[in-house]
């Protein structure tokens, strides 16, 4: 039997409400079998709601990660949905760990409760961008690791590509350090630092590239550190929602094809972003997901474990 998809119900901005939704979904229409975890009252009551009561499991955490808490001060209290969780996933009890609450907090449970890959620094979020030119190109870290040292960002490099091979089916993906101008030479002391260090891997580096090639598939990953990641991750999000209201407004498009154009940007259609550099799968979804999101993240982590995302590290 494949192995539960473990699911913080109290994660997130909605708490149980939706993240049991999400898990009912999972289980009915894709037949992703859940583990919820979290208070054993409220998580069971939902349950029942849905009339889902011998179909989804539940394993009771007394606590739960406020979404302003810091990781390291989360990463200290072991009886939250979130530790809980995590610890049953690095037992070997669940195939796979999905959360919606504070990215920091998942990223110091999961180190703590899951672990580390092998050589591994530091764990990276990537995120599947779709690009102009069909498919999509990977962005890694996506808000991980904000301050990393120049050896963390050639890591990610690693990592990204490895997810690029597993996820995209790129055979030999090209990586591309995210900078202030293609030249070389060009950016500040740690971007500076990384390309040498990335450049001495065995990867298809194709260089510095500039923001904008995010969208443009100009490479298939593209590598920087996880603050300079998020903000772009996040200027995405808000970019594609001011043209495409512009466009609407202006009623040069039929509300048909932004709608399609909307829904590649969009959350449940991706799911979440996967952290990778653990001895385990995890997938952290955005913090306002609802229920079709929560079950989009649910499926892509249980497609995600026993896959050979992560590439070995020397």
């Amino acid at each position: 039997m494949t192995p539960p998809v473990v699911l913080d119900a109290m994660g997130g901005d909605h708490g149980p409400a939706e993240t049991v939704a999400g898990a009912v979904a999972a289980w009915r229409g894709h037949g992703v079998p859940v583990l919820l975890v979290g208070d054993r009252e409220r998580v069971e009551s939902e349950v029942r709601r849905h009339g889902a009561g011998g179909e989804i499991g539940v394993v009771h955490a007394s606590d739960a990660v406020p979404m302003a808490e810091p990781g390291a001060a989360a990463s200290t209290l072991t009886a939250t949905s979130l530790a809980v969780g995590c610890e049953l996933v690095g037992r070997g009890e669940g195939g796979a760990f999905v959360s919606a609450g504070s990215t920091g907090a998942v990223v110091s449970c999961a180190v703590r409760g899951i672990g580390r890959a092998g050589g591994v620094l530091r764990p990276a979020l990537a995120v599947a961008l779709p690009s102009l030119r069909g498919g999509a190109s990977v962005l890694v870290d996506a808000g991980a690791t904000a301050d990393p040292s120049p050896a963390m960002v050639a890591q990610f490099a690693l990592l990204g590509a490895g997810y690029a091979r597993a996820v995209l089916g790129r055979t030999d993906p090209s990586v591309g350090l995210l900078s202030i101008g293609s030249e070389p030479g060009k950016g500040n002391r740690l971007t500076r630092r990384a390309a040498e260090l990335i450049a001495a891997l065995p990867l298809r580096f194709h260089g510095n590239v500039e923001g904008h090639d995010v969208l443009a598939g100009t490479v298939d990953v593209i590598v920087t550190d996880g603050f300079t990641g998020n903000v772009v991750l996040k200027n995405v999000e808000g970019c594609v929602r001011t043209a495409l209201g512009m466009v609407a407004e202006a009623g040069i498009a039929s509300p048909e094809r932004l709608a399609e154009v909307a829904r590649r940007y969009d959350p449940e259609t991706h799911g979440g972003a996967a952290l990778l550099g653990l001895r385990g799968t995890v997938v952290v979804a955005h913090g306002s997901s609802r229920a079709a999101t929560i079950t989009r993240a649910c499926v892509v982590a249980s497609a995600l474990a026993g896959q050979a995302v992560a590439e070995p590290v020397p």
